[in-house]
């Protein structure tokens, strides 16, 4: 699906969620929820919560392929700094497999995020959301040669699009970055 914002294009795979069915509170008062994800969300939320790498080549061949007829002009691929450390890092790993089978750089360290931020899952709206990342995100000019070419910012969730908008902002003070294309693997909302 495309999705627009302050970026040149952009694109997300697919829902995260099929549908979710209120059960009732547990126990302790928090409500328990159905969730039916659909088959990318599901791969997405076993790798972010349960480390399951299994899905990642799968997930990237889909984005690889949707990049190639809808964005042929990209030239590097920079992927959201994530809000949480975690073992394995899902838009960092799949970002990585997605530059590999479009034989284009990846540069890891481009966007830096200075300190830690709250999951922006846990902020409610996208102004507080973005507020929370602005002071956060800066450039590190890690391409040594001259010239601006198009560029893929890559997140694994699209929920308000506060990551992607503050990480197209801080792209678009860098030098070497010309158009600015963002896509997400699935979206929450």
């Amino acid at each position: 699906m495309k999705i627009d914002g302050e970026w040149t294009a952009g694109l997300i795979l697919d829902w995260h969620m099929d549908h979710s069915t209120y059960l009732g509170d547990d126990p302790s008062g928090r409500p328990q929820f159905d969730n039916v994800r659909t088959e990318i969300g599901e791969s997405i939320y076993l790798l972010k919560y349960s480390g399951d790498l299994t899905k990642v080549s799968e997930l990237a061949k889909t984005m690889a392929d949707a990049i190639k007829t809808t964005f042929p002009s990209i030239s590097y691929i920079v992927p959201v700094p994530p809000s949480k450390s975690r073992k394995a890092q899902p838009a960092i790993l799949m970002a990585k497999k997605v530059a590999e089978l479009l034989e284009i750089p990846i540069f890891e360290n481009i966007l830096l995020k200075n300190g830690a931020t709250l999951q922006m899952k846990d902020i409610d709206s996208k102004k507080e959301k973005m507020e929370a990342l602005k002071a956060c995100f800066h450039i590190n000019d890690e391409i040594t040669t001259e010239g601006a070419w198009d560029v893929l910012i890559i997140d694994d969730l699209y929920s308000s699009g506060a990551s992607l908008s503050v990480a197209t902002q801080k792209m678009k003070t860098y030098t070497k970055a010309k158009n600015i294309y963002v896509a997400a693997f699935s979206r929450t909302k």
